[in-house]
């Protein structure tokens, strides 16, 4: 038997609308560094491909996550041109959505 508050609420009501909270906010950046693989990247935050696909013809000129899946995002940035600061920052913000 579940027991209410004066509220009318039960302790599970509180609880469920506890988890909803924390699990539609994060609680910290995400974890996202320069020698993480492309495939480590995509794998662990599944948004990030799209910023990846951002960069593909615009500044990399093909498809980055064809071609340098296995790269770490440090490598990818010398190698296409991009700025690694701005990268890391894009996938960290694609990331939390």
């Amino acid at each position: 038997m579940k027991e209410e508050s004066r509220s009318g609420r039960t302790a599970g009501d509180a609880q469920a609308g506890e988890l909803k909270k924390t699990a539609s906010a994060p609680d910290s950046v995400p974890e996202i560094s320069p020698d993480m693989t492309v495939l480590d990247v995509i794998h662990r935050y599944r948004e990030t491909e799209a910023v990846f696909k951002g960069y593909d013809d615009a500044e990399a000129g093909g498809c980055i996550c064809c071609s340098a899946l296995f790269e770490t995002l440090e490598d990818v940035s010398a190698a296409y041109g991009i700025d690694r600061d701005e990268l890391l920052e894009a996938l960290r913000r694609a990331a939390c959505r």
